[in-house]
């Protein structure tokens, strides 16, 4: 009645098995169950005519069964190759044996024998029918020896009071039986109707996500080849830029130079913008992890936009809570630039009030910590429905920003993307008219755990109380002021220039000590004037030269030793270092350089 094992591994792939197929199928999806009705068939008959016809019933049917089990388990791949008749063939054969039973019970004599058989017959065929309702012409073969076994106890009723009554039976089994066929095959039929209509929606979806796929790959390698080769034009743009402010040029020209130098540099970070979305779409960003130094990370952050918030006349506050580790494995070079996009944000949509940067560091671990860096501004706030779209890449909440601000919209696309790459996430609170608060949460390995402590005043007196002649060359007026108050609080003489055309013009002129120059200037930079200092045949051709950038990669310092300098520090700046630097200016340009390369070998250990 029922086999061992499937069938449908035997098709060849796209083929629809047929009918016999099917009904081996069916047989062989319940190996099992023929062991349960066996046995409880052997029950009755070992009611009605004992325990030996009963168990030698019950050894034939096993035995058949274990021989159709091996004959099918041999030939099951085969089915697809014309062979698919000789299963339902083998199963009606053994189903001969299984309808041996009714008829032990029927003329067995006991007067519960023919109830038996009767029930025998009713349940073989309601078996037969279940498990093959979905083909029922196979049905009708495999379960005719029960057919035979019931046209045999009619023939020996023929001319008795029970012919009529169980010839009765007949119609109302041939009806239920129907039924079961009618109704299975009708539920069959929306099943596959419904697997086809999916598959269909599916193969749809596969498609569309294919050609979407295929369309987000060419956009990506699109933007990344043009916005590369435009970065080669743009460069040879700035570069003659910075050329032509080092020649005579009147007022007007040098405004212009400047729009120039600007727009450029503008054109530039949204190239590169563009350059960091499609490597993080390809997934071809990298992230170098080293031994990051807490503190020094967060001067890098907030050094920059202490000085831009105070020109715009908004106070810049910055906070640190909790225990916060000393030293931890990550790449300060992409957390630096998430973090700047967010306070440079803040500061940029911020017109008055205040700008928080605070940082909340938790204990994970002995080994992990986790961190929440806060942005916090006071502007005008974002809407609960421009949220959903705030880290949707080339979406600008507000049009008029672009107009007024520029910008791609990439900014906290390619914050948010980083940050999840670095295992972490960036999260938005705001309400309209009070501001917004940007957190980025991160968790990364400590290396030395350490107290806060709190930082060291350090004063610009040199060993000696030697008073030194100090040319200052900074752009940013805060900057400039700090660097003045400083240096001028232990009687260093200052002179301040805001540019670097106007530091080689002093320079001209007047001795100096010691010249501290920054790198990134209008009208001329601070590399483009030191070469100038260094070629002329001036007071301060031997003068050392400290520059300042708020880079911190080896090649940016690389460039200001080869353009003449003998330090470079990075901003904000470490007036510890610059002090040390300061208190060997006497002993002259040498002597710079070995104190700058001892300051690094330092933080390289």
């Amino acid at each position: 009645m029922v086999g061992s094992d499937g069938v449908d591994k035997g098709l060849a792939i796209g083929q629809r098995p047929g009918e016999a197929a099917q009904a081996l199928t069916a047989i062989l999806q319940t190996q099992y169950l023929r062991y349960i009705i066996i046995f409880t068939w052997s029950i009755g008959l070992f009611a009605v005519v004992g325990w030996n016809t009963a168990l030698t019933w019950f050894v034939a049917t096993l035995s058949a069964g274990a021989l159709r089990g091996a004959f099918e388990r041999r030939l099951s791949g085969r089915v697809g190759a014309g062979w698919g008749l000789v299963f339902p063939a083998v199963a009606t054969v053994t189903t001969a044996v299984w309808a041996a039973a009714p008829l032990i019970s029927w003329f067995s004599g006991h007067p519960f024998g023919q109830e038996l058989a009767v029930a025998l017959l009713i349940s073989g065929h309601v078996l037969v029918f279940t498990q093959l309702r979905s083909s029922p012409r196979q049905a009708m073969v495999i379960s005719s020896p029960y057919s035979l076994a019931a046209v045999f106890i009619m023939a020996s009723l023929w001319g008795g009071p029970l012919f009529w009554p169980f010839m009765a039976l007949v119609p109302f089994t041939a009806a239920g039986l129907f039924v079961l066929v009618m109704m299975t095959m009708l539920r069959e039929q929306r099943i596959r109707a419904f697997q086809e209509h999916q598959a269909h929606l599916i193969e749809e979806l596969e498609s569309a996500r294919d050609k979407a796929n295929a369309a987000s790959e060419a956009k990506s390698s699109f933007l990344g080849v043009i916005s590369h080769e435009l970065r080669t034009p743009m460069n040879g743009v700035l570069g003659a830029a910075q050329l032509m402010s080092a020649t005579r040029l009147e007022a007007t020209q040098r405004e212009y130079l400047s729009i120039i130098r600007n727009s450029g540099d503008n054109l530039l970070s949204l190239l590169n913008d563009i350059l960091d979305m499609t490597k993080i779409e390809a997934g071809k960003m990298t992230f170098e992890v080293v031994d990051v130094n807490v503190d020094e990370l967060n001067r890098r952050v907030t050094g920059p936009f202490e000085a831009q918030a105070e020109s715009k006349g908004l106070t810049f506050v910055s906070e640190f809570q909790g225990e916060i580790p000393a030293v931890v494995r990550g790449d300060p070079l992409r957390v630096c630039q998430v973090l700047h996009n967010l306070l440079s944000n803040a500061v940029k949509f911020t017109d008055a009030g205040q700008v928080r940067y605070d940082v909340a560091a938790r204990r994970i671990s002995d080994t992990r910590a986790c961190f929440d860096f806060r942005v916090t501004d006071s502007g005008s706030g974002i809407a609960p429905r421009d949220l959903e779209r705030l880290f949707q890449p080339f979406t600008q909440v507000d049009a008029s920003s672009t107009r007024r601000f520029g910008g791609t919209g990439l900014g906290l696309t390619i914050a948010r993307r980083m940050a999840n790459i670095m295992g972490g996430d960036i999260t938005v609170q705001s309400t309209l008219g009070q501001g917004s608060v940007f957190t980025l949460t991160l968790e990364a390995e400590v290396v030395e755990w350490a107290p806060v402590q709190a930082a060291e005043v350090i004063d610009a007196v040199v060993e000696g109380g030697e008073r030194l002649n100090v040319l200052v060359v900074e752009d940013h007026p805060v900057n400039r002021m700090i660097l003045e108050a400083w240096m001028g609080s232990a009687g260093h003489a200052i002179t301040a220039a805001e540019n670097g055309l106007l530091a080689v013009e002093a320079a001209a002129t007047q001795r100096f000590d010691l010249i501290i120059m920054d790198v990134n200037m209008p009208v001329m930079d601070g590399l483009t004037a030191t070469r100038m200092i260094r070629d002329a045949d001036g007071p301060n051709q031997g003068t050392p030269v400290v520059v300042l950038s708020a880079s911190a990669r080896s090649e940016d310092h690389q460039a200001g030793l080869d353009a003449g300098a003998d330090a470079y520090l990075n901003k904000p700046i470490d007036f510890a270092a610059l002090a040390g630097l300061m208190g060997r200016v006497g002993g002259g340009r040498e002597a710079l350089r070995t104190a700058a390369e001892q300051g690094q070998n330092a933080v390289a250990a």
